[in-house]
This record gives C-alpha cells, structure tokens and sequence, in this order.
C-alpha cells in the first residue's frame, strides 16, 4: 500500500482581516493625497467666470503648461534632475563599495550617519551655507579664486553641484545595503573557476545589482525633480525650474491669475513623478527577491 501523498501547505490567501488591517493606511492616504490631488486635478481642468461664478471645463491650462516658458521649465527641470541623479549614481556607489570593502566599522559607522544627515539637510540653510562658502563673496571662493576660474554659483552647474551635496549621502544609504547582499559564496565560486575581479562584476555582481542602482536612480530623480527650497533661495528664477513657475505662477510675480496654470504645471510634475514610482517600484521588488 503507496504511503499517502503530504498535501503541500497553503499559503495564507489576502482575506477581509488583511484588507481591514490596511484600511486604516488606505484612509490616511486618501485623506492626505487623494483631496489635495483631486483639487490640483480639478483646477488644473476647469475656469471660473469671474462675472458669474460659472465652472466649465477646459483644456487650456493644460496646454498652456506645455508651451513656451512653462515647457522651458518642465525641461530644466527634467535635465537637472536626470543629470544630478547620474552623477549622484556613480560617485554614492563608489563611495558605498569603498564602505562595504573596508574593515574599518568605526569608518563605515561615521560615514552612515554622516549620510544619514547629509542627505536631510537641504533648503534654505544649505543654500545659505553654500552662500557662504562658494558665493561671489564666499570664504573658498576667494581662497582659491574660483570667480578667476569661471565658476558661478548661482548657475545651472552651481546648482548642479549643490544638489548634488545631498543626492550622494543618499545613494550611499540606498546602495550599501544592496552591496551586503552580495554573497561571498558568489566571488569564491566565480574565482573558482578562473574569474577574474572584472569578469566577476560584469557577469554576475552588477547584472545583481541592477535593479537596485536603476531603482536608486529613479530615487535620486525623483527628490531632485521636487526640490524647491534649496533652488528659490540660491538662483531665484535665473535656471527654468517647473517648481519656481509654480511659486511664481501661484504668488504672481510675473503675470496674474495664473494660479490655474500653476495647478496644471502641478498635475504636470505629478504624472512625471507617477512614471517614476512605476519604473521604481518594480525595480525594487526583483532586488529584493535577489538580495533577500
């Protein structure tokens, strides 16, 4: 008589507990995202009459967004980040390397949280510190002479390299941990067999660790795409940022009654952002699958 088959274990199915778990999180961010997103999705489509009061709909604030100076913005904007995050890419994951490789845990300690700080500290005190330091009048500028070199703080590369003060400690947050989760057994095995450091890394190591950078790239674009503070406070309205049309377009510095062009750039940078958080999420789940 054939010994009776072991029934394999169910996994736990999503039942009305899990879902009733969650409902308080779902609500929180309905609450906080949904409203204000309808609202900006609402002005951004539709005109008041100020005679009358009436609503209609219309696709002009939208198109308005896409033209001229306002487009010039949302493509400043863009290159900035785009740029800023690759730069920020390269330089973290060599620093994060340099971290995972050392046997210093007092170093790697030191430089985490100093990473930790850095890649908070951003606004107007960071623009005032660079002020300070790399302005006109700054402290390093005179030193070394930079104004005698070209360089120009409240520029598209001075901001460029102010961004970039707090892009890399966080790229170092996110890469260090994907860099743990590289198995020694991988680099013994692929020694083993007469690999050698680069064959290693280009065959096993970064197709690894891939979705991880890709992901915190998407990362660094994104926060790079939505930084206002550090930008207002260091070059005004001298480099095309969407997030300056928009105070500007909001407080009416240059034109009034824009505010519903101002929601439309708003509803602009949402649908960017909505694209980076799809690239972003999928991209973080098959790291996670591999460096669990």
């Amino acid at each position: 008589m054939a010994p009776p088959r072991a029934t394999p274990p169910r996994r736990p199915g999503r039942g009305p507990r899990t879902w009733l778990a969650t409902l308080p999180l779902l609500v929180f961010t309905g609450f906080c995202f949904g409203i204000p997103l309808a609202a900006i999705a609402f002005g951004a489509v539709t005109r008041t009459d100020p005679a009358t009061g009436a609503t209609s709909v219309t696709g002009e604030h939208l198109a308005r967004s896409l033209q001229g100076p306002y487009l010039g913005s949302l493509t400043g904007s863009v290159q900035l980040s785009a740029l800023t995050a690759l730069l920020a890419t390269l330089i973290g994951v060599l620093i994060a390397q340099a971290l995972v490789t050392s046997r210093s845990t007092a170093l790697r300690s030191a430089a985490l949280t100093a990473s930790g700080v850095l890649a908070n500290f951003g606004g107007v005190p960071l623009a005032f510190a660079f002020i300070a330091t790399a302005g006109i009048s700054g402290v390093v500028t005179r030193l070394a002479d930079l104004t005698g070199l070209g360089w120009d703080l409240y520029s598209f590369t001075g901001l460029t390299v102010v961004y970039l003060y707090f892009l890399i400690p966080l790229m170092v947050l996110v890469t260090v941990p994907a860099l743990d989760g590289l198995r020694p057994q991988w680099r013994e095995a692929a020694r083993n067999n007469g690999a050698t450091g680069w064959q290693y890394w280009r065959h096993v190591g970064l197709p690894v660790l891939a979705p991880s950078l890709l992901g915190g790239f998407v990362l660094l674009f994104g926060t790079a795409f939505a930084a206002h503070a550090t930008a207002a406070a260091l070059v005004g309205g001298s480099v095309p940022l969407v997030t300056l049309k928009i105070a500007d377009a909001l407080s009416g510095n240059v034109l009034t009654g824009q505010e519903n062009v101002a929601l439309a750039l708003g509803l602009d940078m949402i649908l960017i952002a909505g694209l980076v958080m799809a690239v972003y999420l999928p991209l973080q789940r098959r790291s996670a699958r591999w460096l669990r």
